[in-house]
């Protein structure tokens, strides 16, 4: 017990390896010692006890076992039979020491059977107990088998080809069975599985002699994972990624993975820099390439960035259109996942943030139909956010709270964690709607940890600092630096969002004692001058009813009346049922 631990598994094949060893035997149904325990040599970690199992085996049984250590955790009886070139009585003979040593489980019919291992652990050490050299060797003869027996549905086993070509130092195979089980995962908007067999791509054809055409393929993967980096919001890893080729693309004019570069660029200094014309300056160049070659991909994600880049400037017209080549694209080719995206993004950064509500609503709907259908977990967390956020812009609070909830679990899963960061924001704003203070704050600081992680910019970071504030002032908190509400605003850059915290902070002035009352006055007004500015209506109405909420606490009761009656009038006009309600109830 003090070796084992007692760890089951460690309990059972150290057990056996004592009968293996002659320690122990079996009389009259017990198990009783046959040596002095003294003089037994106990081995002192699992690891040593499997071995010692493995090493009482006949060479020829423990021979094949080393052999199906290299396949897989489990392997059939087709690939160890052309694998270890046995005669098939041999080849039962020794399986079946292995079974009746408990290493390896039989299941399914002869000759369609599998063998497993009983636990990864005694897969793992046998494994290692395999010279280098040899290992090197069986790696490149399953690979050869597989493709043989297996050539007609080889797409099955893409990502196993891979895995046993790079351990066999047969780059070109490994390279080329990493490109497929890449694209494989992207069929099936698996990003974090693509990414995983991108990198594997990169890494055998940099071990390739440099000639032109591992150049050129060297340069297509690092554009291919940079890629794939900009679905997961990742823009450092994006960046990254490119960095190494940037000027070998340009110099051997490499036209369309220089667009799709420029796209990687033009999408890094819009969210970690908020450079907006840096940013401009990029995509435009890459869009210009992309028409040039009719090359629908870069134009897809060319537009996409730009839809983001122009409306968090507030030219949400613009930003529709780029977005609308983008979704007829998707359409045409009925890629569904980025159908859902598309959609998604009209009804959060058009609708949404021009108050149009009701289309936000609308198309958030038939972007969670479509989701659901393709039942991917990526486009799911998209579909519920936008979805969410639109029943929020209704003021349906439970029901943004419903949509909002899944929507992170969804995006948490398929590491979209920039995405899942919003989502928490929109659940604090929700909560803080609902009146619950405390819950508003955690889901704020939720929000700010993730975005951390993915190195987005300083405007999403104050905005969220900022509705911390006022989540600590509506729960009656007084110790808040105020210097550091207002110079979190002056760090954003993002126009919606500015408009946005223009209110909070109002809201927090007005809130945190009776001498900030003029001042909240001058932070409101403000806010009402940026919104109407940029069309941003939903925004607008929400500043009158500020407004009056101040008018209230002046006691001028006609301005509340005046002012509360502005904002249920753009309310109604947004579509923002639920808020109408509130705000009539309040001016009743």
């Amino acid at each position: 017990m003090d070796k084992t631990e007692g760890v089951p598994f460690f309990i059972e094949e150290f057990i056996k390896s004592l009968k293996d060893l002659n320690v122990i035997e079996r009389k009259n149904s017990i198990y009783q010692l046959v040596k002095i325990a003294d003089a037994v040599s106990i081995p002192s970690t699992i690891q040593d006890v499997i071995m010692a199992r493995v090493d009482t085996l006949p060479e020829g049984a423990k021979e094949l076992l080393q052999s199906g250590s290299v396949i897989e955790r489990e392997f059939s009886y087709e690939v160890i039979k052309q694998v270890s070139g046995l005669s098939e009585q041999e080849l039962l003979n020794r399986l079946s020491v292995l079974k009746d040593s408990e290493l390896l489980f039989e299941r399914g019919i002869y000759p369609k059977n599998n063998f497993i291992f009983k636990h990864a652990l005694t897969q793992e050490v046998v494994y290692d107990s395999i010279l280098t050299r040899k290992k090197k060797e069986l790696h490149n003869k399953i690979g050869k088998t597989i493709e043989q027996l297996y050539k007609d549905n080889l797409q099955d086993h893409y990502g196993v080809l891979t895995e046993h070509f790079i351990s066999s130092k047969n780059y070109e195979k490994g390279a080329d069975y990493s490109k497929l089980s890449e694209k494989k995962a992207e069929k099936a908007a698996s990003i974090n599985d693509a990414i995983s067999y991108a990198k594997k791509r990169i890494y055998c054809l940099e071990k390739l002699p440099v000639d032109d055409d591992v150049e050129k393929k060297i340069v297509s993967a690092r554009t291919v994972l940079g890629l794939y980096y900009i679905q997961l919001v990742l823009p450092v890893e994006a960046k990254a990624a490119v960095d190494p080729i940037v000027e070998l693309a340009i110099k051997r004019n490499y036209k369309r993975r220089v667009s799709q570069i420029n796209v990687i660029l033009g999408f890094y200094y819009h969210y970690v820099d908020e450079n907006y014309p840096k940013a401009i300056e990029y995509l435009e160049t890459a869009l210009k390439v992309a028409e040039e070659l009719n090359d629908m991909l870069s134009i897809v994600l060319a537009n996409n960035i730009m839809g983001y880049c122009l409306s968090d400037n507030g030219e949400f017209e613009k930003a529709f259109s780029c977005w609308e080549k983008a979704l007829g694209i998707n359409v045409m080719a009925n890629v569904k996942w980025g159908i859902v995206a598309i959609k998604a993004n009209i009804g959060l950064w058009v609708y949404g943030r021009q108050g149009n509500v009701e289309l936000a609503y609308q198309t958030s709907q038939e972007a969670l139909r479509i989701a659901n259908e393709s039942g991917d977990i990526f486009s799911k967390g998209n579909a519920n956010y936008a979805l969410g956020f639109s029943y929020y812009l209704k003021g349906c609070l439970k029901e943004g709270e419903e949509h909002l909830l899944k929507s992170v679990d969804f995006l948490q899963k398929s590491n979209q964690l920039v995405w899942a960061g919003l989502a928490n924001f929109h659940l604090s704003a929700i909560y803080l709607g609902m009146g619950e203070y405390e819950t508003s704050q955690k889901f704020s600081e939720r929000a700010i940890s993730m975005w951390q992680h993915s190195s987005m910019g300083s405007s999403g970071m104050r905005w969220n600092t900022i509705s911390i504030a006022l989540a600590k002032v509506m729960n009656n908190e007084k110790d808040i630096n105020l210097d550091e509400v207002f110079k979190g605003h002056e760090d954003i850059k993002i126009k919606w969002v500015k408009g946005w915290a223009l209110n909070c902070i109002g809201t927090i002035l007005l809130n945190i004692d009776d001498q900030h009352i003029f001042e909240a006055e001058d932070w409101i007004t403000r806010s009402i001058k940026t919104n109407q500015k940029y069309g941003m209506m939903w925004n607008l109405a929400r500043d009158y009813a500020l407004y009056a909420e101040l008018f209230k606490r002046k006691g001028d009761f006609p301005k509340t009346k005046e002012n509360l009656s502005e904002a249920i009038k753009i309310f109604k006009e947004c579509g923002a049922d639920g808020w109408v309600k509130r705000y009539e109830e309040e001016l009743v």
